[in-house]
């Protein structure tokens, strides 16, 4: 039985590398996000270092549970899935993956490794093999991390294995808005469902971001942005076939 659902798409500012100081930033729009009732809080690709690949393999942790103690106790005390980036060692290569953390308030903490790497990221970075997704309040939600997003089997993938929502943990620069804004909201519509962008406001990696955090309803129309790249949440609350977005 699906019920309300409220996503939180966090904009936040983020420190080349600054372990530290990237998961403060975190746990404050984690709890910010709880107190507007959200049920899930999304942020961007590599949130916790940012985009920084020449460190991933520094940087990258083991996909366990352990090593994320704090943002999974703030996902408990919060009552609020948290989906942060980072990057992960892979047990099948050398190099890491540019993954994403996703805890739950029950405690359990999962994993998801980008599928899909745009030219230069294979470098320093492994692909993810495995699609993913996440139940809550009777919605199936699929997770994408940036390219995955370029490549239609991806989205294909998730709409044929039953996601009603796809959610996109990304970095898009200034240049690169409007022709994978185009991109999200063809892949709405033509999936039938509402697409969420979680983007990064930061220089990061040698790219000047956007943020724009923006909500595609499931005919591919832009219902809301956040029209800047400030530190802020758009909050996304999906009730039946209807989207109501605010920016906090």
């Amino acid at each position: 039985m699906k019920t309300d659902v409220t996503i939180s798409l966090a904009q936040i500012p983020v420190v080349k590398g600054d372990l530290r100081v990237n998961l403060e930033h975190h746990l404050k729009m984690i709890e910010q996000s709880s107190r507007y009732n959200a049920d899930v809080v999304v942020f961007p690709e590599l949130s916790l270092t940012g985009y920084e690949l020449d460190l991933a393999a520094k940087l990258a942790v083991s996909p366990e549970p352990s090593y994320f103690k704090e943002l999974s106790q703030a996902s408990i005390d919060n009552d609020i899935i948290v989906i942060a980036g980072c990057p992960l060692k892979s047990f099948k290569s050398s190099k890491p993956t540019i993954g994403a953390v996703i805890c739950f308030p029950d405690g359990t903490v999962q994993f998801y490794s980008k599928q899909y790497l745009h030219a230069g990221e294979e470098t320093y970075c492994s692909f993810g093999s495995t699609d993913y997704f996440f139940k809550v309040k009777g919605h199936q939600i699929a997770l994408a991390i940036c390219a995955d997003f370029t490549e239609s089997a991806h989205s294909r993938q998730a709409r044929e294995l039953g996601a009603d929502i796809y959610v996109v943990s990304a970095l898009i620069s200034d240049n690169g808005f409007v022709p994978d804004a185009k991109m999200l909201s063809e892949i709405a519509s033509e999936h039938g469902f509402p697409v969420l962008l979680s983007n990064h406001i930061s220089v990061t990696g040698g790219w000047t971001t956007c943020g724009k955090n923006s909500i595609w309803n499931s005919g591919g129309k832009l219902v809301f942005s956040s029209d800047s790249k400030d530190s802020c949440l758009v909050l996304c609350t999906l009730a039946g076939n209807e989207i109501e977005a605010t920016k906090t």
